[in-house]
């Protein structure tokens, strides 16, 4: 699927460019073209000769080099390419990505590009957790901006934490699937994944038993399939699929706000196991087992999330499909849930102790639509992923 793409690599300035050399050399492999840019940040790590050589092409790093704007203006060097990468991406240049900054290349071509961009984030954990970082992130991802990484581990600077860039083999796939000439090409579509946690106090939470594995497999199946997935995450046990837009949250309040961002979208798939409480005490610091007896927590209902955007009035998805863990009478509770909810298909499956389906590889569901219930047999998650998303490219392509 990647021969005969045209990659315009734009390589930031951190420790990590190292490995951009590496990426250079395995797209060469699947014969890819590969234009670089390198920053001046970049050329600190990696020198023009080294990326010229392993991509067999110029390097671009001069914004008014007038020799380059004869050749080939940035305007035009921003959209010869069939797909931008930007890796390493630096908390600086995210910062210049959202505020649409264009002082030098790599910045000017972001700007004026009119194609898909992936990034793959490198940086210090704490810059990576700033919350001016995050604010970038979200809003590039807002954009359309897809993102690959970054990874957990030791850092070139003595820390542990997020801010690794993905590794190689991972950046290529997410190139792939961002590439891919699948059915669902061009379509935005939601997914929720994993659960929600609502706080008690700062240790402690209220969660429903869900790894997230189900929600991550179906959404890796539709970027396979072409679409430009936007992955709305609770704290799961997995990590999310390369080649999707990721929105990490942690509250279903949080939840609801990031699929309210993420609109307009085709589809929506609703699979995270939202909480259906929260905690309104909630402590500020660690309550205590002192002797005094429990502790009073008062309740309130999450907002629901399925029943809100199946029943808007205005921009609402051309499909909408919520989940239906049941442990008793799985088809009929999930028939009713659909009715009441407004969805318009429902996935259904049981996930009482004796199935092993919670937390497991494999799932058994039955898909429950206006025109009745369609038991699948049990498979494994990626299959029932896979499947699901050849359904709803047949129904809305």
């Amino acid at each position: 699927m990647l021969a005969g793409k045209h990659i315009l690599l734009i390589v930031g300035g951190g420790i990590a460019a190292f490995k951009a050399l590496d990426l250079v050399r395995r797209l060469r492999e699947h014969d890819v073209r590969v234009t670089p840019v390198l920053t001046r940040a970049g050329s600190e790590f990696v020198t023009p000769l080294s990326l010229s050589a392993l991509s067999a092409a110029k390097v671009y790093q001069d914004l008014f080099d007038l020799t380059d704007e004869a050749e080939m203006g940035h305007i035009e060097l921003s959209r010869a390419a069939d797909l931008i990468v930007v890796a390493p991406a630096t908390a600086d240049l995210m910062a210049k990505m959202s505020g649409g900054h264009a002082d030098d290349l790599a910045s000017t071509l972001l700007l004026a590009t009119d194609k898909r961009v992936l990034i793959a984030p490198s940086m210090n954990v704490r810059m990576w957790e700033h919350p001016a970082t995050q604010r970038n992130l979200a809003t590039l991802q807002g954009d359309g901006v897809l993102v690959v990484g970054p990874n957990e581990g030791d850092m070139a600077c003595g820390e542990y934490g997020l801010g690794r860039m993905a590794e190689v083999p991972e950046i290529i796939s997410a190139i792939d699937a961002a590439l891919s000439d699948g059915p669902l090409k061009g379509r935005h579509i939601l997914v929720t994944s994993g659960p929600t946690h609502e706080p008690i106090d700062p240790v402690r939470y209220i969660a429903n038993r869900s790894s997230g594995a189900q929600g991550t497999a179906i959404a890796r199946a539709l970027a396979d399939m072409g679409a430009d997935v936007t992955f709305v995450t609770g704290p799961a046990d997995v990590p999310p699929p390369p080649g999707v837009n990721v929105i990490a949250v942690q509250t279903a309040k949080q939840m609801l706000e990031a699929v309210q961002a993420a609109r307009p979208v085709e589809v929506a798939i609703f699979a995270a196991a939202v909480a259906d409480w929260h905690v309104v005490n909630a402590g500020d610091s660690k309550i205590k087992k002192d002797g005094s007896g429990l502790p009073k927590l008062e309740f309130a209902e999450n907002p629901d999330i399925l029943a809100t955007v199946s029943q808007m009035s205005k921009g609402r998805p051309k499909l909408v499909v919520g989940f239906a863990a049941e442990t008793d009478d799985v088809v009929a509770h999930a028939t009713a849930k659909r009715q009441r909810k407004g969805c318009d298909w429902i996935v259904a499956n049981d996930v009482s102790p004796a199935t092993g389906i919670m937390g497991g590889r494999e799932n058994a569901v039955t898909l429950i639509t206006d025109v009745g219930a369609e038991t699948w047999p049990r498979m494994s998650k990626d299959a029932v992923a896979e499947a699901l998303a050849k359904r709803i490219a047949e129904v809305i392509v």
